[in-house]
């Protein structure tokens, strides 16, 4: 615990039934208990606030060295300046790999998204499949046995 071998610890307990009494003893360490209780807690807060006030120092270092990094990074990459003449397109280096996404045909964009729809050329519609019956206009399907095995 504090350093204290169980010997020393027996004669503690023995002085202390001694000098405050067997009657006196139960209050006089629930007293004590409180007490180290408070201490812990106390002790507990200040070390989370130091810990938290470190967190927060190296969080600023490392956000400072972040900003250093990235004005590094963007002083030796400027963007292209559209004001220049320069399109994105003649930016782009040639050996470039192709773009992972191509834009969908007209049908297909227009169906996902009504505002291509009006601008967008369609194909003339299929023939219909037929006219839909209501339920009750419709034939009668066989039902198979509740069971589902054959």
């Amino acid at each position: 615990m504090f350093g204290i071998a169980p010997d020393e610890m027996l004669l503690v307990v023995i002085v202390a039934i001694i000098v405050i009494g067997p009657k006196d003893l139960p209050l006089a360490l629930r007293t004590a208990g409180r007490w180290i209780g408070k201490i812990r807690r106390v002790s507990g807060h200040f070390r989370t606030g130091i810990e938290t006030m470190i967190r927060e120092a190296e969080m600023e270092e490392m956000e400072r060295k972040w900003k250093e990094q990235n004005a590094a990074i963007m002083a030796a990459h400027p963007a292209p300046d559209p004001a220049a003449g320069q399109t994105a397109e003649a930016a782009t280096d040639q050996n470039d790999p192709p773009p992972l996404m191509t834009p969908l045909p007209a049908p297909v964009a227009a169906a996902i998204d009504p505002e291509v729809a009006a601008v967008a050329p369609t194909e003339p519609a299929a023939e219909p499949l037929g006219e839909l019956l209501p339920i009750a206009e419709r034939p009668a399907r066989p039902r198979s046995s509740g069971s589902g095995s054959a």
